[in-house]
């Protein structure tokens, strides 16, 4: 668990910066029960397979895993259960639209932690190609040896 920008960050999707070009962020609560706030606490999540839906003019988000708090015995929740998103009515009417309209679609990007409320942070995506991630990946190797080079430069 890492701190950012004030925030404490849960769980975070690589993944998808991977796979997909983020075009927008939003930020949105989450519906917990049970002692699922105490095992985000523990930094127990994941959302790595996980995917959202809009059904019914209401956010879902599917897959992701909140692991059994230790100590909750009958309190504990099913660890894959869909999860309600919290979003204002004019933002799921706006990415709904866009949804249909140009063929995107939403992916969790990280959970974390705003002040003591869970906040999850969803990105409007439009998937790549093959051709896509090869750049990426090239682009990566390339900063990582001029990384390399310079700190090996700079030991002698």
């Amino acid at each position: 668990m890492t701190k950012q920008k004030g925030n404490r960050m849960i769980a975070n999707n690589k993944k998808a910066y991977h796979d997909y070009f983020i075009e927008d962020k939003y930020e949105a609560g989450i519906s917990l029960a049970g002692t699922e706030v105490k095992s985000l606490r523990m930094g127990k999540c994941s959302i790595k397979e996980s995917f959202i839906r809009i059904e019914r003019d209401e956010v879902f988000i599917y897959g992701m895993h909140i692991s059994p708090y230790e100590k909750g015995n009958i309190f504990n929740k099913d660890p894959l259960r869909i999860r309600k998103l919290l979003l204002h009515d004019y933002e799921i009417r706006k990415l709904e639209a866009q949804i249909k309209e140009k063929g995107y679609t939403l992916v969790p990007l990280q959970v974390y932690f705003k002040g003591s409320l869970v906040k999850v942070e969803i990105g409007l995506a439009r998937g790549k190609k093959l051709y896509d991630k090869r750049q990426d990946i090239a682009k990566k190797d390339q900063r990582r040896e001029a990384e390399r080079d310079f700190k090996v430069k700079n030991l002698y």
